[in-house]
């Protein structure tokens, strides 16, 4: 695997390393350890995708969404059998920790689900010392107590935070930096924010993937949706980009499609819009992916997604910090649904290679263990009682 470290054996670039679910949804004190590839396995109502929910959850947290934004259904998240204490309150407990420059940094996140969606508690700690942590003192208000680190003469600075945003995310427009303490502080909520930030959820959904599309303007071009309905304009763009990643997804396509597969194009229609065209052995027309099976189509955007990166795929990244200093995670819940095990296997190898790269990192739900097992250096995380 490639991977750049400093002089101390810090990773160089902010990376999650570990996942908690101290109580959300099915799980409660669940730690899950992320490696550059990480599979998740499990019986259905295990909690993969539960799993992926929460990292999902964080990421947008660290990208300022409000509460209210990332819980649609907070109610939902809060584990089963848990009871309300006497003021009525319930809620969930997420968090995760970050390697990089600074260290092993860890948060952890307290949501209050009911009666009212508010955070409660917040803690950002690095080895052993508590940098950040926040607590509800006043239920009237919607605001939490903050405390942070300084190491000056006033050894704490406390102030009020918004009860509805991650606390960690707003430090670098509150701290200073000119204490040691405070750009300790600084430097690990960064690192926590850009790991979080570097993420994309990624969920093709076949069905919104056969129409032709209108690709964007501008030079840039646009950039792979979550659903990956827009694949044929991202076609469009990486073949004249990148052609060798472009081979490297038509021989994907030949190892994961059927019949002989000689290319994979894009053709414009006479209204202005494209549409993604594989050309196949016999068939000097192609075949328009529109016509593909579902697993096909599947198939061809996640393997689109991993040959790719940030400025192909719709990441909110951190504008301030080098993309040579930020390490892409994709999120694929469901990575072999609707995919042969011929499909499943050669797309796991595929995400093996790319992660041992350093290219990108995985987090993936599959289905089946068997081809999660094949796969090198991957982490497989089973989730079965």
């Amino acid at each position: 695997m490639t991977t750049n470290s400093d002089r101390n054996g810090r990773p160089d670039r902010p990376t999650v390393t570990e996942l908690r679910l101290s109580a959300f949804r099915t799980h409660r004190g669940a730690a899950i350890p992320l490696g550059p590839l990480t599979l998740i396995t499990g019986p259905s109502g295990s909690g993969k995708s539960s799993v992926l929910e929460a990292f999902e959850a964080l990421a947008r947290l660290g990208s300022g969404a409000a509460l209210g934004a990332v819980f649609r259904d907070p109610v939902g998240c809060v584990p089963e059998r848990a009871d309300a204490d006497a003021q009525g309150r319930r809620g969930f407990r997420i968090g995760c920790t970050v390697d990089g420059p600074a260290g092993p940094v860890r948060l952890d996140l307290a949501v209050q689900a009911e009666p009212q969606l508010r955070v409660v508690g917040e803690r950002l700690t690095s080895e052993g010392q508590t940098l950040l942590s926040t607590a509800l003192r006043d239920p009237s208000r919607s605001t939490v107590q903050a405390a942070w680190h300084t190491a000056g003469a006033v050894p704490v600075t406390r102030a009020p935070l918004p009860d509805d945003r991650l606390g960690t995310a707003l430090l670098p427009l509150r701290v200073a930096g000119k204490t040691e303490g405070q750009r300790h502080v600084l430097a690990a909520a960064e690192q926590v924010v850009v790991a979080l930030r570097s993420v994309f959820p990624c969920d093709p959904q076949p069905q919104h993937m056969r129409a032709p599309v209108v690709p964007a303007q501008g030079a840039a071009g646009g950039r792979l949706r979550r659903g990956c309905e827009n694949l044929a304009e991202i076609l469009l763009r990486t073949r004249t980009e990148c052609g060798i990643r472009h081979g490297r997804l038509v021989t994907a396509a030949r190892a994961g499609c059927h019949g002989t597969v000689t290319g994979l194009t894009t053709e414009e229609l006479a209204d202005g819009t494209v549409r993604a065209v594989l050309a196949r052995g016999g068939n000097r027309h192609g075949t328009p992916v529109g016509r593909l099976g579902e697993g096909e189509l599947r198939y061809l955007a996640l393997a689109l997604v991993l040959l790719t990166g940030p400025g192909v795929l719709a990441v909110d990244t951190v504008a301030e910090v080098p993309p040579a200093m930020q390490t892409l995670t994709v999120l694929a819940d469901g990575l072999d649904r609707a995919l042969d095990p011929r499909q499943a296997r050669e797309l796991i190898a595929l995400a093996a290679e790319m992660c041992a790269r350093g290219h990108i990192r995985l987090l993936a739900a599959v289905g089946t263990a068997d081809g999660a097992r094949e796969a090198h250096g991957a982490t497989v995380v089973d989730l079965r009682p």
